[in-house]
């Protein structure tokens, strides 16, 4: 794309002026303001002629891989220039997820040297910047030449789960002070471990009679919660789960509450995998283990976007028992309304927990509670509480129903839906239900 500087525009305004003056004076001149028109014209073709250089442009755009939510980092544009140009500037293009802090474009060094652009990251998912515009003036300064070039280059921006993790390792640990092992409990588990003098108040079923006899004592088997677990964190991005709750949406809570429980899990020695779903599923993880994986389990949990479509508990979770060859627990992140919007999902988690333990996360519904809780002061405000109530008695029924197919479910506040699930989780291994 050519198009005149703003040199061509005043060019072109000053020697008009001039030359409609003299056109008017002298009418047997006119073809002076003509001549002046045809002269910047010619200049206007050379310089655009001379200050074409696509073919001799190559930009090179550097970033971070990964940042967290409200994170800033520096986006590097190098350009590659083979021929001389003029004023060279240069604009990124870029998604909703990254908001610029000083602009999104500058002038860019022709020498060798990089323009950078600073970024906020401010919402979850795979930012990307779409397109580079580059544009310089000829040697005259009358034209700009203008392209532009495909870029992609993607930024994961990953929750941040830093002050959860740090208290979820503080209920790890102190669960672990009860007897001084880390994630031993004796006369819990399968895993046989040591022996060790029996204690008064130790269950008689773990006294091993034969090995007392031999030594003349009595002595305890002593058990090791097992490891090796099958974790599947499971998040709904369905259009309910992408409500905001006190600003923030759903998924986004359940995304930071599923990594939480995927940094404990993968410390305790268990096996972790993503999946989410919403009309159909969507990103599914391999099964991971051990504490490098973690990043990988944060980069994939990146790609679970935002949707605007209606949850199909039947496909999702009938592909995802057909995933699984072994028994695993299956951490549920969703969301429902009423019974009839639910029957679907009560019908297949029947099926599913015939082999599996599966374990619903909800947030509670303060905005319903509220409304229902609030002194009504008009008439309107009497029908919004009952409808609200009936509501919350509903959902309840859905997670009475739920329970009785043999579901574990959580309805925890949103601030901490991560700690109540590394609690359960914790208390789960310790009663060996995994």
């Amino acid at each position: 794309m050519i198009y005149p500087s703003g040199r061509a525009v005043w060019a072109a305004a000053t020697g008009a002026v001039p030359a409609f003056l003299i056109a008017l004076a002298l009418p047997s001149v006119w073809y002076l303001g003509l001549l002046w028109i045809c002269v910047l014209l010619a200049f206007l073709a050379v310089d655009a002629a001379a200050s074409r250089g696509r073919a001799s442009l190559d930009a090179v755009l550097t970033a971070p891989p990964q940042v967290g939510i409200g994170g800033r980092f520096t986006l590097h544009i190098a350009a590659g220039v083979r021929a001389k140009l003029r004023r060279l500037q240069a604009r990124v293009g870029h998604d909703q997820r990254l908001q610029p802090v000083a602009g999104t474009g500058g002038a860019l060094p022709v020498n060798g040297g990089t323009l950078d652009l600073e970024f906020e990251a401010m919402r979850r998912g795979i930012a990307s910047f779409d397109g580079l515009w580059l544009r310089w003036q000829g040697p005259f300064g009358l034209v700009w030449n203008q392209v532009v070039l495909p870029v992609d280059r993607k930024v994961a921006v990953l929750p941040n789960v830093n002050s959860a993790r740090d208290e979820a390792i503080t209920l790890l640990q102190r669960s672990a002070l009860a007897d001084g092992h880390a994630q031993k409990r004796a006369g819990q588990g399968r895993e046989f471990e040591a022996l060790k003098d029996y204690q008064p108040g130790m269950g008689r079923r773990m006294i091993d009679w034969k090995r007392s006899a031999r030594h003349g004592k009595l002595l305890a088997r002593e058990f090791r919660i097992e490891e090796n677990n099958n974790i599947v964190l499971a998040i709904d991005s369905g259009r309910l789960m992408c409500e905001p709750v006190d600003g923030v949406p759903k998924v986004d809570r359940a995304v930071t509450a599923a990594l939480l429980s995927a940094f404990i899990a993968l410390k305790g020695g268990d096996l972790v995998s993503l999946f989410s779903f919403d009309a159909r599923p969507r990103v599914a993880s391999g099964a991971v283990r051990g504490s490098p994986s973690f990043t990988m389990i944060q980069k994939r949990a990146a790609e679970i976007d935002y949707s605007t479509e209606e949850t199909n508990f039947t496909l999702a979770l009938t592909t995802l028992a057909a995933r699984l060859d072994r028994r695993s627990l299956v951490i549920v992140f969703t969301d429902f309304v009423d019974p009839i919007s639910a029957e679907l999902m009560l019908r297949t988690v029947g099926r599913l927990t015939e082999r599996h333990l599966v374990l619903f996360m909800l947030m509670r519904d303060v905005e319903l509670e509220t409304l229902a809780d609030v002194a009504p002061a008009e008439p309107e405000d009497v029908a919004r509480s009952v409808t609200a109530g009936d509501l919350l008695r509903q959902r309840q029924v859905v997670i009475g129903r739920l329970r009785l197919l043999g579901a574990h479910v959580i309805e925890a506040d949103h601030q901490r839906l991560g700690p109540a699930l590394v609690e359960r989780y914790i208390q789960l291994k310790e009663e060996n239900l995994l």
